[in-house]
Order: structure tokens, then C-alpha cells, then sequence
């Protein structure tokens, strides 16, 4: 009976070093592919940095301004100026719908007669 159970015990030891052993790499095979990953957002970053510092140049107003005259003819693109831009004041603000009445309640300071005012 001993027998067995020695060879039970050790049937269960390998059989759970085998199962480590597996959970082992799986866990290095993740391990792995976060590295990767980390990698390839730092690569994003760095790309949207660049494509962020590249449209801040593309869009200096000087250039912007050198581009509007140059392209005048084809596309009539005046420049910005101060007086191109209006006041808040001179916004109209549509006034809304007046509602109908549908419930009128009367209300009438003097109460009617034969009763007391409850004030």
C-alpha cells in the first residue's frame, strides 16, 4: 500500500511540474507580447508628437497668410483681419414660441361671495 501511494505522490508531483512548467512559458509568451506592445504605443507616441510638432508648422499664421495671397486667383481666400469678425451684441437670438393657453385658471383677488377670504 505504501508503494502506491509513493507512486501516486510522484505521479502528482510530475504531473504538476508539467503543468507549471507549461503556465511557465504561457506566462513569458504574455510577458512577451505586453513588451510588444508597450513598444508599439512608445512608436505611437513618438508618431503623434511628430505629426502634432508638423501641423503646428503647417499651420504658422505667416504661412497660412503667404498661401492665402499666392492662392488668392484659385480659391479667394481673403486674410483675417479684426474687422472681419463681429460683436456678440450683433447676434439676434430667435425668441421662443409663445405657447397657447390651454388650462386658464382664474385667479381673482376678491373671493366670490358667502365665502370668507382665507387669508
Amino acid at each position: 500500500m505504501r508503494a502506491v501511494m509513493y507512486v501516486v505522490a510522484a505521479l502528482t508531483v510530475m504531473g504538476l511540474a508539467f503543468w507549471a512548467y507549461q503556465e511557465n512559458y504561457r506566462t513569458q509568451q504574455s510577458i512577451s507580447q505586453v513588451r510588444h506592445l508597450h513598444a508599439q504605443i512608445g512608436d505611437a507616441h513618438e508618431r503623434l508628437g511628430m505629426l502634432r510638432a508638423e501641423w503646428a508648422y503647417l499651420n504658422r499664421p505667416d504661412r497660412l497668410i503667404d498661401l492665402a495671397e499666392i492662392n488668392f486667383d484659385r480659391l479667394g481666400l481673403l486674410p483675417l483681419s479684426p474687422e472681419a469678425f463681429g460683436d456678440v451684441e450683433a447676434i439676434v437670438y430667435p425668441l421662443p414660441d409663445i405657447l397657447p393657453i390651454t388650462n386658464p385658471v382664474d385667479i381673482n383677488s376678491i373671493p366670490p361671495s358667502g365665502e370668507e377670504d382665507p387669508l
